[in-house]
């Protein structure tokens, strides 16, 4: 048995095979069939515009010889790419098959809707007549570069944007919730002055935050201008019509793009290298979140959750292992590498026009599927830990020397005050606690050998490793304003 026999196919790639529950939602706006879909949409809305007018008022058409559509005709076209089926799918696949051409294919699909309107409408109307309209001055990337975009827009809003969105929501309630719990910080892997597990979430709210930020204002160019971007054919077929405003109206108001008015016979893409560029990102301060977490799950910091019945280890039962976040890690460096690729290719094209750009688009769903597979995880990592307060607090604990940094602070202050015996503040108490085990009873004992005023003493003994947070806690606060 030859697993190429089996039926349905068996999926190549894991985002369609073994994450296809994750991933799946993107297919309503990556997959082939969703650019074909959309690749109508195009080219109905583009006949409507044709024969209705460019203000849309159905009274002067852009061609002679062409009627306005009445609202029923302009329900009929619009509901083509609505009932692009399983059958519409494998209709436009016969016409590639001769063709070689998936845009040409669309055409002939719609000519094919058009030749039965009469019949779908039942009665006689100009749609049957009107397949030359189809497509009409159009280069096949007038139509792609419009479908892609919309497409992009369409995965990014509605599918990836609220999926990372409710990470940062996420990560902010959980830094609200633990705004001051305390947390030994490691600089350089060793221990440091102490901040708060909120604030160490928060941090990562605040650069995502700013991340998104740009994605959700991201512009998304289209153009619609003929084979290399001068409306050649539009202006010999008819010259007396205002086709740069034409195609202005159509792309902003029609598509929802924006206009891009100077292009070669593609859309330049830039805008798309600036969209994968943020997301890619993103996904490197989530890669780095995902290791963050699993070094503190490692470190005792975060308890993980077991998941009923799941298995951590074949051989060893007593492990549970992070593996959202390795999974996580993994799959961001899979869609950066996606990401990267495609922003560095899509921004160059020989002269006018070369087809490196449309196999290269192929892989957008790919991309942005990784990317998603790794929000999944991440979401559900971290919903699924807490914080070892019991570890924390003995690792806070076990380190006393970290409170030498505000002691030499104020010994500076109390030199400037002209305090005696202030002097050489970080060597002194570098001598006592540099690569010693201190305890509470050593610092409160060297506060007693320095000439400190009592309120300034009984301020440094009252600090603990827990409690030498600073303004970690009123720092959540400001990013959650």
């Amino acid at each position: 048995m030859q697993l190429t026999d089996i039926s349905p196919a068996i999926a190549l790639s894991p985002l369609d095979g073994r994450y296809r529950a994750q991933t799946s939602p993107l297919v309503e706006y990556l997959s082939e069939p969703a650019l074909n879909r959309e690749r109508i949409r195009v080219e109905v809305e583009w006949m409507i515009l044709l024969a209705n007018g460019y203000d849309g008022n159905g009274h002067q058409s852009i061609l002679h010889g062409v009627q306005p559509l009445s609202d029923e005709e302009q329900r009929l076209l619009r509901a083509i790419p609505e009932h692009f089926d399983e059958a519409g799918i494998a209709a436009h696949a016969a016409y590639e098959s001769v063709t070689h051409h998936d845009v040409k294919a669309v055409e002939y699909y719609i000519d094919d809707q058009l030749k039965n309107a009469a019949t779908a409408l039942a009665h006689d109307t100009q749609l049957t007549r009107l397949t030359t309209l189809v497509h009409f001055a159009c280069t096949s990337e007038d139509v792609n570069n419009l479908s892609i975009a919309r497409c992009i827009k369409g995965a990014v809003e509605h599918v990836w944007l609220p999926q990372a969105r409710a990470i940062v929501d996420l990560l902010t309630e959980r830094s609200r919730r633990y705004r001051d719990t305390a947390l030994l910080s490691l600089t350089h892997g060793q221990p440091a002055t102490p901040t708060t597990l909120g604030k160490e979430l928060a941090v990562y709210v605040h650069r995502l935050d700013r991340q998104l930020g740009h994605i959700h204002t991201q512009e998304y160019l289209g153009k619609l201008n003929g084979a290399t971007g001068t409306f050649g054919a539009h202006v010999v077929a008819q010259p007396q019509a205002d086709w740069i405003a034409i195609s202005e109206e159509f792309v902003g108001k029609r598509m929802g793009l924006t206009w891009n008015p100077l292009t070669t016979q593609i859309e330049s893409h830039d805008w798309q290298a600036e969209l994968y560029g943020a997301i890619s990102h993103t996904n490197r301060i989530l890669h780095n979140l995902a290791v963050d977490v699993w070094m503190y799950i490692s470190r005792g910091v975060f308890a993980q959750e077991p998941v009923k019945g799941a298995t951590g280890s074949s051989t060893m039962p007593h492990k549970v292992n992070p593996i959202r976040f390795e999974n996580a890690e993994a799959n961001l460096e899979l869609s950066c590498s996606l990401l990267d690729t495609l922003s560095a290719t899509l921004v160059e094209s020989r002269w006018q026009r070369d087809l490196t750009d449309s196999t290269t688009q192929r892989n957008i769903g790919s991309a942005l599927g990784y990317s998603l597979l790794a929000l999944d995880n991440l979401l559900g990592g971290l919903d699924s830990i807490h914080p070892n307060t019991q570890a924390i607090e003995r690792e806070l604990d076990g380190n006393w020397e970290v409170l030498g940094e505000p002691i030499q602070t104020a010994m500076r202050a109390g030199e400037l005050e002209g305090l005696p015996g202030m002097d050489h503040p970080y060597e002194k108490v570098k001598a006592l606690m540099r690569g010693r085990s201190i305890t509470r009873q050593d610092v409160e004992s060297f506060i007693d050998t320095l000439s400190f005023d009592s309120d300034t003493a009984m301020r440094l003994k009252r600090l603990t490793p827990s409690s030498y947070t600073g303004l970690a806690g009123k720092l959540v606060d400001f990013e959650n304003e």
